[in-house]
């Protein structure tokens, strides 16, 4: 997974873990009631210690500031990933106005760090529609999304949660979430499951004999247990009843607990940087390293591979786009196999509505663009025929896209005018390009096989029949058997490898 994967996952992990949903009918009912609720929302900061896999991975802190008309609520996170040698450090910060009765206003979120530096910024106009602004190395790109009803953010659900009095056993709740800065929806199942009395350390002290920050008393908390449940992926926060995460957990190890600023801040500062980054310096065969093969200078030509056999284990296969295409799963075992390019049986540009998703400009894939559209037309001319259009894109985006790290988010716009990025950027020009062709086309992403180790990836997928996988960072048409495709889509369902982190163990058979 790259630090772009990692940074953006995390993020989205921390989100999720602070903004646990409520249903859509709740801001019809209850409005007024929040309205009153919200006048005894406490201001305040709490902080928290990041962990995976039992080792302080980061902080975060949450503070609420309440205004004379509004509430104000900010999130920072900072987070080192260990990759090759090196620690590659993270911030992501949001700053969200809600009004009185809590509802979503305007929201700023900030990134800066190896993912890239980048802004996105959103303004409710007249809850019927939510304007976003996405800025990065010097490109702005605006976004209008038709609401149906008001929205917040996954950081400050908590607090409606919480002042709503939806914290009741048993409670069950089906939403739709949108996260303004991937630009996605995605459908949340939301079971409040226990109440309980948890401990938290509520001071700290200096231990000069372990050379940390160490509890010196404790306080005990009333809180409810959240379980989520989207695309088959579980996870779990305990959160009080002011809307606050007291402690959560992911599948595969990643927690965020309440902690005193010295545990949480000072230990992640003082801890051996230098033992974490060795530990990653030489990953071993079967390894997943945390980059890609172009971050990690892997110059090999990749093996044409027909055939891959991988037995996976360590981590809950539900929810992963494991089958289908060039893939089967049989058990624990993944079976990869290079596909044979079909003739397909339409011409271009394909008529079957029900490919129509695959046709259309998304966010960061700018297919309506006239300058996406001038170079598709250049690029296809006359060709009717799927599969030459595609084997066409397929080497023009690898001979004029550079290889090498980037630091703005993957955008085929600029892509297209930069001409250089790494496998995201290389996946977002060809899908763009695609589909302002005609040609049905998708990102997945996952990892490759390169050298004996596991990098992540990210490729195209072309519809010539059925789905068929291409590579323009390495120049294959159809791509070989190395690629093992996990999950489908952009950045968003890109944010779920996250669970595979520390914890997908691979065999090759």
């Amino acid at each position: 997974m790259t630090r772009r994967g990692w940074a953006i996952a995390i993020f989205a992990a921390w989100g999720a873990s602070l903004g646990w949903l409520v249903k859509r009918e709740f801001f019809r009912t209850t409005g007024a009631r929040l309205a009153e609720a919200a006048l005894s929302v406490p201001p305040g900061a709490v902080y928290y210690r990041l962990d995976l896999g039992g080792q302080q991975v980061g902080f975060a802190s949450s503070t609420v500031d309440t205004l004379a008309n509004a509430i104000r609520v900010q999130d920072v996170l900072t987070m080192d990933v260990s990759a090759l040698g090196r620690l590659h450090r993270t911030t992501a910060k949001s700053d969200a106005t809600l009004s009185r009765a809590l509802r979503l206003e305007s929201v700023t979120a900030e990134f800066d760090g190896d993912i890239g530096r980048f802004t996105a910024h959103g303004d409710v106009v007249g809850d019927s529609v939510l304007v976003i602004t996405l800025v990065s190395a010097g490109d702005t790109q605006t976004t209008r999304v038709r609401l149906t009803r008001p929205i917040v953010l996954p950081t400050v659900l908590p607090l409606r949660l919480a002042f709503g009095a939806e914290l009741k056993s048993g409670s069950r709740y089906t939403i739709r979430t949108f996260d303004p800065l991937l630009l996605a929806e995605r459908d949340v199942a939301v079971t409040i499951a226990a109440e309980s009395t948890l401990v938290v350390a509520d001071s700290a002290d200096y231990d000069s004999t372990a050379m940390a920050w160490v509890p010196v008393r404790f306080d005990t908390v009333r809180a409810f247990r959240i379980d989520q449940e989207a695309n088959g992926v579980e996870t779990s926060a305990w959160i009080d009843a002011q809307g606050r995460v007291v402690r959560a957990a992911s599948p595969v190890g990643f927690t965020m607990e309440r902690s005193p600023f010295e545990i949480a801040y000072e230990n992640f500062r003082r801890r051996d940087t230098a033992r974490v980054a060795r530990a990653s310096a030489e990953p071993r065969a079967g390894d997943i390293v945390a980059t890609t093969a172009i971050a990690a200078r892997i110059r090999s030509a990749p093996a044409d591979v027909g055939t891959l056999r991988v037995r996976l284990s360590g981590v809950s296969l539900a929810g992963l786009d494991l089958a289908g295409g060039a893939q089967r799963l049989r058990g624990d075992t993944l079976e990869v196999h290079r596909q044979e390019v079909p003739a397909a049986a339409y011409r271009l540009p394909a008529a079957d509505t029900a490919l129509r998703p695959y046709l259309l400009p998304e966010p960061l894939i700018q297919s309506g663009d006239a300058r996406v559209r001038a170079q598709a037309r250049q690029l296809a001319g006359r060709e009717r025929d799927p599969a030459l259009v595609a084997e066409r894109l397929t080497h023009w985006v690898y001979g004029h896209v550079e290889k090498r790290l980037t630091v703005s988010v993957p955008s085929a716009v600029q892509v297209l005018a930069a001409r250089r990025g790494d496998c995201n950027e290389h996946t977002v020009l060809y899908v763009a390009l695609a589909r302002a062709a005609g040609l049905p086309a998708r990102a997945a992403a996952g990892l490759v096989h390169l050298d004996g180790r596991f990098y992540y990836h990210a490729w195209p997928e072309v519809w010539l029949g059925n789905w068929v996988a291409v590579d323009p960072t390495l120049d294959q048409f159809p791509a070989d058997a190395t690629h093992l495709r996990f999950v489908v889509g952009g950045l968003a369902r890109q944010v779920e490898l996250v669970r595979m982190i520390g914890k997908l163990k691979l065999e090759v058979l």
